[in-house]
């Protein structure tokens, strides 16, 4: 597994710029996958000894300079985010091609495993989605080009590491890459707040694409009519729907379970 994700960190050209990574657990993961990638880091000064010495040491030893900062001066590197005492600056990653996804899904369609997320615009969803994504397993994180949240520090810090992890996809046309999917063999299951099939009686089994909507709206009618069934998580005490984070990480360790 690790070795078919590792060859999707590779940085965007430099004509798209850098973006800031801030906490220990992003800043870690970037720096161990693609330390070639980091122009800059800042670290909180006079910090000696413990998590943030270790890191400055780490990067060091990559060869990267390490600039120590005020605290104010890393409050406003970071946009005011909980930074933990250090920033980098790191190029993008590129998500991967259409041609590159399909390549994926047939080299793992046995035992595939993707998460969709229909138009999630908050970056830390998106970033939580990734990280619960990591966790399961999962081969591939799918969300449409257009009214979708960007890889944004915010996302970069609720990923924890993440991004590093799992490869994120940008697809033109979400319908048509769910078609495509299905045409591969791949089930289709949606979560739906009033789908009357529930979670624990829903298939799925790999090959597999868990289909999440947005925060606000739920999945968009193209999207519905594409997935194979529509299933609703079973709630209690007047609740009538969850955050599409913590919808992600319930779905996905449900289909892990099954396996």
């Amino acid at each position: 597994m690790a070795e078919r994700r590792g060859a999707r960190a590779r940085p965007a050209g430099g004509s798209g710029g850098t973006t800031r990574v801030f906490g220990l657990h992003a800043t870690r993961a970037v720096l161990a996958a693609r330390p070639a990638a980091v122009t800059r880091v800042h670290v909180l000064e006079g910090a000696h000894g413990g998590t943030l010495s270790a890191l400055a040491s780490t990067a060091e030893s990559l060869g990267l300079v390490v600039e120590r900062r005020s605290r104010a001066t890393l409050d406003g590197l970071a946009d005011q985010g909980t930074h933990q005492g250090v920033v980098i600056e790191v190029q993008p990653l590129t998500p991967l091609s259409l041609t590159e996804f399909e390549e994926l899904v047939a080299a793992r369609i046995e035992h595939l495993r993707v998460l969709v997320l229909d138009q999630v615009a908050d970056p830390r969803n998106l970033g939580a989605c990734l990280r619960s994504a990591a966790a399961a397993g999962v081969d591939a994180v799918v969300v449409p080009k257009d009214r979708a949240a960007p890889l944004s520090p915010a996302a970069f810090k609720a990923a924890a590491g993440a991004t590093e992890l799992v490869p994120l996809v940008r697809v033109t046309n979400l319908a048509r890459t769910l078609r495509l999917l299905s045409a591969a063999g791949v089930w289709l299951a949606g979560a739906d707040a009033q789908a009357p099939l529930g979670l624990y009686e829903a298939r799925l089994s790999v090959p597999l694409a868990l289909v999440l909507g947005s925060e606000g709206a739920g999945l968009r009618r193209l999207t519905r009519e594409c997935c194979d069934e529509l299933f609703s998580i079973p709630m209690r005490g007047g609740i009538e729907s969850l955050n599409v984070s913590v919808t992600a990480g319930i779905v996905l360790f449900e289909s892990l379970r099954r396996d």
